[in-house]
């Protein structure tokens, strides 16, 4: 029976989780560098998360390529008994202050030969251009919608990817102000298609709780969600 066939009169959902807390003590825009993993409490908000979705029907887990990404999704695919797949078109966006510091006073912008990167927040001219990554976001959703057809999914990403793809999704512009992201550290971004037509986004945070104070941007109560179309 093919997917199109399983998925008929049915909806399916992909779930955009953002990975748990990472170890950092340096503080360093770790972006795509190896060898960050979670932290203890970050493994505790993965549990969490796996708690959260375990009685849903996950058919497909995959995340990106990063450790962080993978130690978040392990529980979530033990759970339902499957593997973690692995899809780079889910990893962080590309930062040219990877590795550093980020301040005026004390980090990469000190440095006036950093500055040339600030020249243009809208695409942005400091990383990844934020339409590369709706492509090859929504190319992931793609391939876990039609992995999961009638059932649910999971990918494991970072806040930028997960917010920029959700910002194209609702129609929001793409360039913003990253204090007011929405999407805190293991929280649940959940696309709902009918067929291929998105109908709705929501949005969740299972392990909100555990999240310090101060990483909290944007959150809100589980629960919220937008429908189009209505």
């Amino acid at each position: 029976m093919s997917g199109t066939e399983r998925a008929e009169g049915r909806l399916t959902v992909v779930h955009l989780v953002r990975h748990g807390e990472v170890h950092n003590p340096a503080g360093v825009l770790y972006g795509r560098a190896p060898g960050y993993h979670l932290s203890e409490l970050g493994r505790r908000m993965a549990e969490r998360v796996a708690e959260h979705l375990a009685g849903r029907d996950i058919g497909y887990v995959v995340a990106s390529p990063l450790e962080r990404a993978r130690e978040t999704a392990e529980p979530i695919a033990k759970a339902h008994g499957l593997d973690v797949a692995s899809d780079p078109r889910l990893i962080e966006a590309a930062n040219a202050f990877e590795g550093k510091t980020f301040g005026v006073g004390d980090g990469a912008l000190k440095n006036p030969s950093n500055w040339k990167y600030l020249r243009n927040p809208f695409r942005p001219s400091w990383g990844e251009p934020y339409v590369d990554q709706v492509v090859r976001m929504m190319g992931a959703i793609g391939s876990a919608r039609e992995a999961a057809a009638g059932r649910e999914a999971v990918c494991v990403s970072h806040q930028l990817p997960i917010w920029i793809v959700r910002s194209w999704a609702e129609r929001r512009r793409l360039w913003h102000d990253p204090r007011k992201r929405q999407c805190t550290l293991a929280s649940v971004t959940s696309f709902t298609f009918d067929g291929t037509e998105l109908v709705s986004v929501g949005y969740g945070e299972p392990a909100l709780d555990l999240v310090p104070a101060h990483l909290r941007a944007g959150a809100k109560p589980q629960g919220n969600q937008k429908a189009f179309g209505a």
